[in-house]
């Protein structure tokens, strides 16, 4: 349910992408500290796709924070490996109608095994997957905020300041 985006800072999605909204208007808990900013610019940012009548933006923030379970593609199980606690995430629904960025998250917890891989009653199961070496990780994720408007895949792929995104160069995502 998810893929890497390239850097990308807060502002470019707040201030960039959504008329009318900066980081006065963020949640506190969104809005990061000057001292956070100007730390910031290692962190990482990245895109977790859910389709939003399996798992939305409205399901995170009713559960405040969940396990991103199920991720079943090589590339996006790396990228989930890679991922440190703080790490930006941006909620994109997938299937929907636009797709489109909805919110954003945070990780909460660094990857660890997907216990659902050794589960023979999951759809998750992977009858290849060995406990002394999972092949699959999730992360977990936590809410920050809900975007005031939904940012379309269309408008995400016209902004010229986007147009590395890994949601714009691979179709697939």
């Amino acid at each position: 349910p998810q893929a890497p985006l390239k850097r990308l800072t807060w502002l470019k999605l707040w201030i960039g992408m959504i008329p009318g909204t900066n980081s006065a208007s963020m949640p506190a808990t969104a809005r990061p500290s000057r001292k956070r900013r100007m730390r910031s610019v290692s962190k990482q940012y990245w895109l977790m796709k859910s389709e939003p009548d399996v798992y939305s933006i409205d399901d995170l923030e009713r559960d405040g924070s969940t396990h991103w379970e199920g991720v079943r593609n090589y590339k996006a199980r790396n990228n989930m490996r890679a991922m440190q606690v703080g790490d930006g995430v941006i909620f994109y629904h997938s299937n929907a109608k636009p797709p489109a960025a909805v919110g954003i998250a945070r990780v909460c917890k660094t990857a660890y095994p997907d216990r659902f891989q050794f589960d023979t009653k999951s759809k998750y199961f992977d009858a290849k997957s060995d406990p002394d070496d999972p092949r699959w990780d999730l992360v977990d994720v936590e809410f920050v905020a809900r975007f005031k408007h939904p940012v379309s895949l269309s408008d995400i792929k016209e902004d010229p300041n986007l147009r590395d995104m890994e949601l714009v160069r691979y179709g697939r995502l």
